[in-house]
């Protein structure tokens, strides 16, 4: 059985509730169609007229956070269900912005306990032919590809702490993650390469037990022959199957390239760091992206409903976007 098709048996197994937030958009409601018919999870669609699904509880919710809520919003009305509790994930953005996505889930859901920072990453399932069809890492990580323009250390390490934690969810394989530069273990000096180093070090004092190594070039992460030659006493080069750039030029970049030349299927964005399951689109996704993006929703939210104990009150913790 194939990634995705894991993906879909999952979700169907616990059958999560996800709210889509496009209000009246027909790709939202033909995605829901899908995905309850399906047996992915129940979708609800928010329609224009999203007042009337705020309960007691929301308000409560609402009432309790920093900043006010527009019930006459679905974005806003949508987030706070699952700040809630009232839906277990969201997928927004297919006629919003990123920046609102990213905005709501900040005001609503705040950022998750240990972070400081949102950002994104993309799974991507490596074709059946050329480059990387006989490796076994069909299934890889690239962030941060569409939030943080230019990371400092600390959130390089949050972005690669939480790149680890969603291919975790969605792999049967423990992520060995790979923090990108130009250059290799000391190849070249320059502040971007300190960088770099400095988020290493603040992710192996946040979490020991992570496969993690840089700076790292991506032929000598990918490559096993390479990385022996470039990093000999490395455990992660030429074995990453998370690969974290230094800013969002190069993580933009590699994803088009890899999805556009590779042929790899990409799958996202999906955002990190917020207190909730909240997923951004692409304004010119398809259904088949809202449905994929869900299901994805969904196994993160199961994953959630076990690993942390029921709270309906969001994070209060509310930070300024650090993206653009």
């Amino acid at each position: 059985m194939n990634v995705p098709a894991k993906w879909r048996e999952r979700a169907a197994s616990n059958r999560m509730r996800i709210v889509l937030a496009d209000a009246e958009d027909p790709r939202a409601s033909a995605a829901a169609d899908v995905i309850n018919e399906s047996g992915l999870a129940d979708a609800v669609v928010i329609d224009a007229n999203s007042r009337h699904l705020v309960s007691t509880r929301m308000e409560r919710t609402a009432a309790g956070l920093r900043r006010s809520v527009d019930f006459d919003d679905p974005l806003d009305v949508a987030t706070l269900m699952v700040a809630a509790g009232e839906a277990d994930g969201c997928v927004a953005g297919a006629s919003r912005p990123t920046a609102d996505v990213i905005r709501a889930g900040l005001r609503i859901l705040g950022l998750s306990t240990g972070t400081t920072t949102v950002s994104s990453c993309f799974v991507f399932m490596l074709p059946d032919h050329g480059p990387g069809a006989d490796d076994p890492r069909r299934m890889l990580v690239y962030g941060d590809c569409g939030v943080i323009p230019d990371p400092d250390s600390e959130q390089l390490a949050d972005i690669a702490l939480a790149a680890a934690r969603t291919f975790a969810a969605l792999s049967d394989r423990d992520p060995q993650v790979a923090m990108l530069s130009f250059s290799t273990k000391g190849s070249a000096a320059h502040p971007h390469v300190d960088k770099v180093r400095a988020a290493v070090d603040r992710v192996r004092a946040l979490d020991p037990d992570l496969a993690i190594d840089g700076e790292l070039q991506f032929d000598a992460a990918w490559d096993a022959a390479i990385g022996q030659t470039k990093a000999p006493n490395s455990s992660v080069a030429g074995a990453a199957n998370v690969f974290i750039f230094p800013d969002l030029n190069s993580g933009n970049i590699a994803y088009k390239i890899t999805e556009r030349l590779v042929g790899a299927r990409a799958f996202g964005p999906l955002l990190q760091g917020l207190d909730g399951v909240l997923h951004d689109l692409s304004r010119g996704c398809s259904i088949s992206d809202i449905v994929n993006v869900a299901t994805i929703a969904a196994i993160q939210a199961a994953e959630r409903s076990t690993a942390e104990p029921s709270n309906a009150e969001p994070s209060t913790a509310e930070r300024s976007p650090s993206h653009t």
